[in-house]
């Protein structure tokens, strides 16, 4: 394969997404192409080679999964829907999905703050209640999350009374660990790879569980 074709080794794939996602790894990449989430060109050899599109697709996917927490299936249906040609709704979960030809936009606290119409002693408060880790630059999840509480605080509901939240996704963390112990027991990546991606899928199955009853709770302030 000429170098003059742009395309890129796993091991040059790593170099330029490792910084960015540190969890990357040759196995991890060879279980996205398992998803059918990427699809890289073969050399005769059967070497992998990634395109800069591979490379753009790459960096969505493990910008949803980071940021997002998305399983990788709704990601795949968000991607065969834009392979299709369609307008794809964003994926459940995302308040805004990344661009494909770009990584993530990250906001300093200013930026944070100013953006979500909150003001420091708010985001402070978060912290506190550990609904917002605190970091020096934040992703559009936590941007989502301020403006949120930005919402609730008009309601009179403030960061101090959802700390329960924090204790039930701990409890729900530890369902998760429980039911993923037999894969988490083997060291090689690639169970670290499918544990990872079964965890999400049941987050997800726990928040649609979450999401009904709440709704059916809703339903007694209409009777």
């Amino acid at each position: 394969m000429p170098a003059a074709s742009g395309l890129l080794s796993i091991g040059q794939v790593l170099a330029k997404l490792n910084p960015e996602f540190p969890d990357l790894s040759p196995s991890k990449l060879r279980f996205l192409e398992e998803r059918q989430l990427i699809t890289p060109a073969r050399t005769d050899s059967g070497y992998r080679k990634f395109s800069a599109s591979d490379m753009d697709r790459l960096r969505f996917v493990l910008t949803m999964q980071r940021d997002h927490y998305l399983p990788l299936k709704v990601i795949r249906g968000y991607l065969d829907d834009f392979d299709a040609g369609r307008q794809p709704e964003l994926p459940r979960g995302a308040q805004q999905a990344p661009s494909m030809l770009s990584s993530e936009r990250r906001l300093s606290r200013d930026e944070l703050i100013r953006e979500a119409g909150a003001n420091a002693m708010l985001l402070n408060d978060a912290v506190s209640a550990s609904l917002i880790v605190a970091a020096d630059n934040f992703g559009e999840d936590v941007l989502a999350v301020l403006k949120s509480l930005v919402e609730l605080q008009r309601s009179g509901i403030e960061p101090r009374h959802l700390r329960g939240f924090r204790a039930a996704a701990e409890r729900e963390l530890g369902l998760i660990e429980n039911a993923l112990m037999p894969v988490a027991r083997r060291k090689d990546a690639s169970s670290r790879a499918k544990a990872a991606e079964m965890a999400r899928e049941i987050a997800s199955q726990l928040e649609i569980v979450r999401s009904s009853l709440i709704r059916s709770a809703l339903t007694r302030l209409d009777s």
